[in-house]
């Protein structure tokens, strides 16, 4: 899975107006992003994959 995954809507608002975050001290600010609509920014990261014995509903993943 690739790192450089872009949202498509913001988790606040659910707009798509997103832009990729620099953050004022002039670093990287890789994953985050801007929400021009409300105004704020976030940021994502991937954290891994769950194990199958992680799910404990017992429904392996069906709703």
């Amino acid at each position: 899975m690739s790192g450089r995954a872009v949202p498509f809507h913001c988790p606040f608002c659910g707009d798509e107006d997103l832009r990729p975050h620099l953050p004022a001290d002039g670093s990287e600010g890789h994953g985050q992003w801007e929400c021009h609509s409300c105004q704020r920014a976030f940021k994502l990261s991937f954290i891994g994959l769950l194990s199958r014995a992680a799910d404990t509903t017992g429904t392996g993943g069906a709703s």
